[in-house]
């Protein structure tokens, strides 16, 4: 399963990341096409996101509505009521179906898997989370035994779209990649 995380309290951005729209589209829904091209996909939101949950009933995409009290608390949520899953988070505009399949052949069911990019994939205006040498990005494997790194390759994995500066950027990006 894929669950498409949109329920946090985009507290960067000060709106509801989600439903805001890069190249036109919502971005839950650009995720959504790709993810739904894998696999069975639902969305996690939260009572953080009502514009998000009226997307999902209007669009007909099913979701799933966690306790909204952090990303952690979340994500063992969903761990409990759903088993193992492969996460994507709604504010990755560029993911690809390919990312997603990606991780989820790789996926066993009982290690974690954390999608991460070498710092070399990263494209110098971007300033994702850094950890051990990589860059950290919103596609992961939940599971409950261990982790590990998975890396992929899509260098517009590094822009998770959580302030309004990189909205513009985001939106500045579709319109080169998407003509």
């Amino acid at each position: 399963m894929i669950v498409i995380l949109a329920g946090g309290k985009s507290s960067r951005m000060g709106r509801e990341k989600p439903v805001l729209r890069v190249g036109g589209k919502p971005m839950l829904l650009r995720v959504y096409e790709k993810a739904s091209a894998i696999g069975e996909t639902i969305v996690a939101l939260s009572k953080n996101t009502p514009k998000t949950k009226e997307l999902c009933l209007r669009d007909g995409i099913p979701f799933v509505e966690t306790p909204g009290k952090g990303y952690v608390e979340d994500v063992k949520w969903l761990l409990r009521e759903l088993g193992p899953f492969v996460s994507v988070s709604a504010d990755l505009p560029f993911v690809k179906a390919s990312d997603i399949g990606s991780i989820a052949k790789a996926f066993d069911g009982r290690t974690s898997l954390t999608g991460v990019l070498s710092l070399e994939k990263v494209p110098g205006d971007l300033r994702p989370a850094i950890y051990r040498g990589y860059a950290i990005v919103g596609l992961n494997a939940v599971a409950l035994e261990g982790e590990r790194f998975f890396e992929l390759s899509n260098p517009l994995l590094a822009l998770n779209v959580n302030t309004p500066e990189e909205l513009k950027l985001a939106n500045r990006i579709a319109k080169l990649v998407e003509r």
